[in-house]
């Protein structure tokens, strides 16, 4: 079985970063046990309020049967941290691991 790995990267809005930081960690705390094996927020150097989001999965079944749709809170907080981004500055991107057995 691969390994799934889903990254979010985005600029938030800088006055907005306290808020976003307190909100993050409801959210991991929401999806928490949900097919994921690992899940970490990263600030990139050097470019303050740039983040991204790393999701690790098991495998391809556990990433296809994520879904966070289904959690009234989690949707709320989601829609919130949306509204602390900073407009088209979301890249999503989706690695596949890759057997070198």
């Amino acid at each position: 079985m691969s390994k799934v790995i889903f990254n979010v990267s985005y600029e938030i809005d800088p006055s907005k970063r306290k808020e976003f930081i307190e909100s993050m960690k409801e959210y991991k705390s929401l999806i928490a046990g949900d097919g994921i094996q690992s899940y970490d927020l990263y600030e990139e150097k050097g470019k303050p309020n740039h983040f991204q989001e790393l999701f690790v999965f098991a495998s391809e079944e556990s990433y296809d049967n994520f879904d966070d749709a289904d959690n009234d809170r989690l949707n709320i907080l989601v829609s919130k941290l949306e509204g602390m981004k900073v407009n088209k500055t979301t890249k999503l991107r989706t690695l596949h691991q890759v057997s070198l057995d």
